[in-house]
């Protein structure tokens, strides 16, 4: 089947099986292997990319689902090798360990600051809950989503 599909603003249109799923066709067709496959199950968020708007797992989407839709991956974040501003507030935070969550992290996040560019501290937790991350802690996280938005942690935290 035919899908024709724009990712980080490219344009691609590739004949694809009809029961691949958009983590394979972003990682094996296009070759952008920044987004990850934790369990393949929708559980981890590891395979978190933003589908028109909306934070999806890729590894539960079928790239025809996808087909005309609009795809942001982590390979959209930054420029020229560069660290985008969000990323550089990850690592200025320590909200990076082994990484391997990080950029499923990002895009549920990024996905919330283009719905809410000044989120809460609970709207960030919230939209981080299907990322699960073994080493960090979810505060660093939060903290660095904050100071990218401008906010300390704490200031409006009213636990849920």
């Amino acid at each position: 089947m035919i899908v024709n599909i724009n990712v980080n603003d490219i344009d691609y249109k590739r004949d694809v099986k009809e029961n691949i799923t958009l983590l394979r066709f972003l990682r094996e067709e296009i070759g952008l292997t920044g987004t990850k496959e934790g369990c393949g199950a929708g559980e981890c968020g590891a395979c978190t990319v933003i589908l028109n708007g909306r934070a999806v797992n890729s590894c539960l989407v079928l790239v025809m689902q996808a087909d005309g839709g609009k795809v942001l991956t982590i390979e959209s974040e930054g420029q020229d090798g560069e660290l985008s501003e969000l990323q550089k507030s990850f690592q200025k935070h320590h909200a990076v360990q082994c990484g391997f969550c990080t950029p499923g992290m990002i895009m549920s996040v990024k996905a919330l600051l283009m719905e809410n560019p000044a989120p809460t501290e609970n709207e960030i937790f919230h939209a981080i809950e299907g990322n699960f991350c073994r080493c960090t802690g979810y505060k660093q996280i939060a903290e660095a989503v904050l100071d990218y938005t401008g906010k300390k942690c704490g200031e409006d935290m009213k636990y849920v």
